[in-house]
């Protein structure tokens, strides 16, 4: 029986990854290339877009190298990419500006004036799912098109051509224009119910002449390349979505109530709520979670602005522990939090909460607590976190979580994952695979090229993956009452910055 291999391109923030699959999504080979941020000035985040393309070239041909021995051909590629990083060019594929990060800051005061507007975000929430935030492209392309007066001109004249870093890299690649629902759905110009480029919005930003990628489901035969002759023969790339959701598919987040959350720093959790978008009460963003031929699955995501953040905090400033191989092990021997609350509003609080002016606290101490308390009450603060975004989705949506798909670094600590299935009172899964965004970008490309037959049997190769499985155990109902005195404490916390 043939054996099939799926290029799958990572292109992040701070690196781009090339990891080439099996047809039973088995990692084969795997290569990074670094990629520096530039910060010209205070709060501003850029990329050069040819260090961009040189590393996304890099890491493949050192994945390739790792190949080589190996009998058969790469048949498919599929790319993920960061989202709501945008990058502006002509038409020869010459930049006209540095790609804007999306940690990228630059757009704080527009997005002050946009918010005065009568009715402005209330319209852009009912077109595109999102909130007026300088998290999202159109803000900064906004600052560009008045700060910039050749971008202005060019964009006035039809002269340039935008995208995100999966479309920058389709056009070098391969001359192709062209993007996916997710992405589009992160640029604050897409209509996520018609499924195109919102004209009226485009009208109001002065964005009428810029030309826009065509945009198609993340499954989908985008063009063919050789990568610039790494490769000696052409494959199709037949897959192109936002690194989030392509870590949602990779996970197996294939029908409403499934969710998977990235706990790193911070933490964003996507969940699918089906075919149909639902609009947020409770301070979630609606976005296209993710889409192939004949179907679009929309989800509801709440970002986390800190967790893995506030361990590295109390390891670095105030020295409470050396290593976080650490943590599991004290967080089991202090037996509980003995009542300490951890906030860790240290860049205010995101969602569901969504106070920017919050501060950090740890409340409810007494002499009868320790270090080993606090760092315990610290890791717990994550799940109840989750909880708080998960419980806020469930009453959004209507749909209960069936269950949990959890990555990103914390994940490791297994008290962490039984505690979060004990909160949540679901299983809480981890796929036992660093690389899932490359995974769901392979999944993708591998169906659109048929070599998976259908999202069954994708399904069926993560049941046989080594996942790590957490359910919920006696401890269930002590957690939730340590959840309850918790919201309580960041309600007094918050009306400190009402």
């Amino acid at each position: 029986m043939k054996t099939h291999y799926i290029l799958a391109i990572d292109q992040g923030t701070s690196s781009t990854k090339s990891v080439i699959f099996d047809g039973k999504g088995k990692i084969i080979s795997k290569a990074v290339s670094p990629l520096h941020s530039y910060y010209p000035e205070v709060g501003f985040v850029e990329q050069k877009p040819l260090e961009i393309m040189e590393s996304v070239l890099d890491s493949v041909k050192k994945c390739i190298k790792g190949f080589k021995e190996l009998p058969g051909e790469i048949e498919a590629c599929g790319i993920s990419n960061q989202r709501e990083t945008f990058l502006l060019w002509d038409k020869n594929g010459d930049p006209l500006y540095n790609a804007v990060i999306w940690q990228c800051k630059r757009s704080v005061s527009i997005c002050s004036r946009l918010k005065k507007e009568n009715n402005l975000e209330e319209i852009i929430n009912k077109k595109t799912g999102l909130i007026i935030d300088p998290y999202f492209s159109g803000t900064k392309l906004l600052w560009l098109y008045e700060k910039n007066e050749s971008i202005k001109k060019a964009i006035l004249n039809g002269k340039a051509y935008f995208g995100t870093v999966d479309t920058w890299l389709l056009y070098k690649l391969t001359g192709k224009h062209k993007t996916d629902y997710t992405n589009a759905s992160r640029t604050l110009l897409f209509n996520i119910d018609s499924l195109n480029w919102d004209s009226e919005l485009l009208e109001y930003f002065s964005f009428k002449n810029l030309i826009l990628p065509e945009v198609h489901e993340s499954a989908y035969n985008f063009g063919t390349t050789n990568f610039n002759g790494t490769l000696p023969y052409d494959i199709p790339i037949t897959a192109m979505i936002g690194d989030s959701h392509a870590a949602s598919f990779g996970e197996g987040c294939f029908y409403p109530g499934t969710a998977k959350a990235t706990m790193g720093t911070g933490s964003s959790v996507l969940m699918n709520i089906g075919k149909k978008r639902i609009a947020s009460k409770k301070g979630m963003i609606t976005t296209i979670n993710w889409s192939i031929p004949g179907r679009v699955d929309y989800a509801l995501e709440g970002i986390i602005v800190t967790a893995g953040a506030a361990l590295k905090w109390l390891k670095e400033q105030l020295g409470l522990f050396t290593s976080t191989a650490e943590l599991e092990k004290i967080a089991n021997n202090a037996g509980s939090s003995n009542g300490v609350c951890f906030i860790p509003a240290f860049s205010g609080m995101g969602a569901p909460f969504w106070n920017m002016d919050a501060k950090a606290a740890i409340t409810n101490l007494t002499f009868r607590c320790d270090k080993n308390h606090i760092i315990r009450a610290a890791l717990e603060s994550i799940p109840y976190q989750l909880k708080a975004v998960i419980d806020s989705m469930e009453k959004d949506s209507g749909v209960i979580i069936k269950e949990l798909k959890a990555d990103g670094g914390v994940s490791a600590n297994s008290f962490l994952m039984q505690f979060l299935s004990n909160v949540l009172n679901t299983k809480v899964v981890n796929p036992g695979i660093e690389e899932v965004s490359a995974l769901g970008a392979a999944y993708l490309a591998g169906l659109q090229f048929g070599i998976f037959k259908d999202i069954d049997e994708l399904e069926a190769i993560n049941r046989n993956s080594r996942q790590r499985i957490f359910s919920p155990d006696n401890n269930r109902e002590k957690v939730l009452k340590g959840y309850r005195q918790w919201i309580k404490c960041i309600e007094k916390v918050l009306q400190f910055t009402q």
